[in-house]
């Protein structure tokens, strides 16, 4: 007769599990925020600095009922007011002002923290390695996912709940500040919901974040066109565009103006089916994988991949291309309303001196396109950092050290992707300037007389590109643990450019930004000088910076 072994009570789950899923998350998250404290501090001091000064200038300046009505009655009936600001409700109100004129900046800043955070703890984990490493630990299969939306979702609650007290302390509605807290809390949440989504779609990083970007910039423009429909031709069916742009659903929940907030649901529920379609397909892939996998190349290469330059292109092709197409749809999309905005600026209306400060041209057309352009060319500009550092991640890598094994030069190496990333800047422009001055063109009965003239437009916006290229190279080159810093200083430029003078800061702060100082053209007058000044300054960089390259040590941060 044999003994029966002891019964065993089964095993208890570990205190504090949610799941075994979601394993491991808390200790990831923990890590995630002490190792990108700075980065993640930075998103949201900047944003609600932005945020304060103008509420500060807005409450300082239309207190009187007076000043608020005519703020009301100069702006209201402007489409290029509605395109920049949403759809103007309220504004005889303290609240409508302020939702007019910060509600977009500070979604724009949340969202994209919100999908570039998200892509970053999920795929670019994956790409590194590091994610792999990690899962062979006690963490569930959800568990980095889980982690990346703890912290971009934690992220944005915390602007959100910050914007939302700042409002009431300068004595706004309180549920007009919880709205308004909640539209930008929801808009980040989306956002990185998509950027999750993205990464378990693509197999890089690059193309997670490119696709995410490619709906956050088509929410911007759907908004824009849905907004300034609805005011120049309220009976159009393109007014309704609004309400397909999360954007558009923050401005129609009304903070201040009588809150919708039925209309909340709309992105928080568009969150939640996003989470969990991409939780479901994150277990449905192999870590390091995508949904699309990557296309399998040839197992020999032909000639024409044999050089450093062909190297460079491959590598950058597919930002390039995706950025091109960006900013063009972009250029495209605005500059057709230039048309709309000639007729409607009438003559000394605010309208009319409203476009001419964006665009520096007594032709409200001609500023309007010319805003546009230089939207464009800043948009060039975030490319040419983002091109660039492909260096660093190469280097990062370890794929540099094998190009360099070979006979091939440090010098040319790194020349190679700048060529390339200067190339690329300049086509994006062409293309957004081509595309713009034909539209233009034809719509204003003009082709030959305007295309020439909204191509130049474009093309004195790459100089400014270039040098911003230059400056992430010799951070690259010099301070190569700190180039992620570069984001910083570009979107630091592209902020002080676009809200400088709304702040009314000093003329000496504006004049930081290289945009400040790239003609604003058609339209305006063109100054060759600081045109030349950008190509100079690029070049003394790059060769600087080259000299640096040669002497460091890659792979050593």
């Amino acid at each position: 007769m044999t003994a029966r072994a002891p019964a065993t009570a089964p095993p208890r789950r570990p205190a504090g599990r949610r799941g075994p899923d979601l394993a491991g998350a808390g200790a990831l998250t923990r890590m995630m925020l002490r190792r990108d404290r700075i980065r993640l501090a930075v998103w949201p001091l900047l944003t609600l600095g932005v945020l304060a000064s103008l509420l500060n200038g807005v409450t300082s300046s239309y207190q009187d009922a007076g000043e608020r009505r005519t703020y009301a009655d100069n702006l209201g009936d402007s489409a290029a007011a509605a395109a920049f600001s949403g759809p103007l409700y309220g504004l005889t109100e303290l609240g409508g002002i302020v939702v007019a004129e910060s509600l977009t900046i500070v979604m724009f800043a949340v969202a994209l923290a919100g999908l570039l955070l998200a892509v970053r703890y999920t795929r670019a984990e994956e790409e590194t390695g590091r994610a792999e490493l990690v899962s062979s630990a006690a963490v569930g299969r959800q568990g980095r996912l889980a982690t990346a939306l703890f912290v971009a979702g934690g992220l944005g609650l915390l602007a959100g709940s910050l914007s939302a007290a700042l409002t009431v302390a300068f004595g706004l509605p309180p549920a007009g500040g919880v709205a308004y807290g909640l539209a930008v809390t929801l808009v980040g949440w989306l956002f990185a919901g998509i950027g999750v989504l993205f990464a378990q779609v693509f197999e890089h990083s690059r193309a997670a974040a490119g696709a995410s970007a490619g709906v956050f910039g088509a929410s911007i423009v759907l908004r824009a066109i849905g907004d300034a429909t609805l005011v120049a031709d309220p009976g159009s069916p393109l007014r309704h565009l609004s309400w397909a742009s999360p954007f558009g659903w923050a401005f129609q929940a009304r903070p201040f103006t009588g809150e919708r907030w039925w209309v909340l649901l709309l992105p928080l529920a568009g969150t939640v089916l996003i989470v969990a379609v991409a939780a479901a397909l994150g277990v449905r892939r192999d870590v390091g994988a995508g949904l699309i996998p990557a296309r399998p190349g040839r197992a020999t290469a032909t000639g024409r991949f044999g050089t450093v330059w062909a190297l460079a292109w491959r590598l950058q092709r597919g930002a390039m291309i995706g950025w091109g197409v960006g900013v063009a749809l972009f250029a495209v999309a605005f500059g057709s309303f230039a048309i709309e905005m000639r007729d409607m600026a009438e003559p000394g209306s605010e309208s009319a001196e409203l476009l001419a400060r964006l665009g520096g041209s007594a032709s409200p057309a001609d500023s309007w396109i010319a805003w546009t352009l230089g939207i464009a060319g800043m948009a060039a500009a975030v490319y040419t950092v983002s091109a660039v550092q492909r260096l660093h991640a190469e280097e990062d890598a370890l794929r540099t050290d094998m190009v360099l094994a070979t006979a091939v030069r440090r010098g040319r190496w790194a020349a190679a992707h700048l060529v390339i990333t200067a190339l690329g800047a300049a086509a994006i422009m062409i293309a957004a300037g081509a595309l713009t001055g034909l539209v233009y063109g034809l719509r204003a009965d003009d082709l030959g007389g305007q295309l020439p003239r909204v191509l130049g437009g474009a093309l004195v916006q790459v100089p400014a590109a270039l040098l911003t290229a230059a400056v992430a190279y010799a951070f690259h080159a010099y301070l190569p643990r700190l180039t992620s810093a570069m984001w910083a200083l570009v979107i630091g430029a592209v902020l002080l450019t676009q809200l400088g003078s709304s702040l009314k800061l000093n003329q000496a702060v504006l004049d930081l930004s290289p945009f400040t100082h790239t003609p604003k053209a058609p339209g305006g007058h063109v100054d060759a000088m600081p045109l030349l000044w950008f190509a100079g300054g690029a070049a003394a960089l790059v060769a600087v910076a080259s000299y640096r390259l040669r002497r460091r040590d890659i792979g050593v941060h």
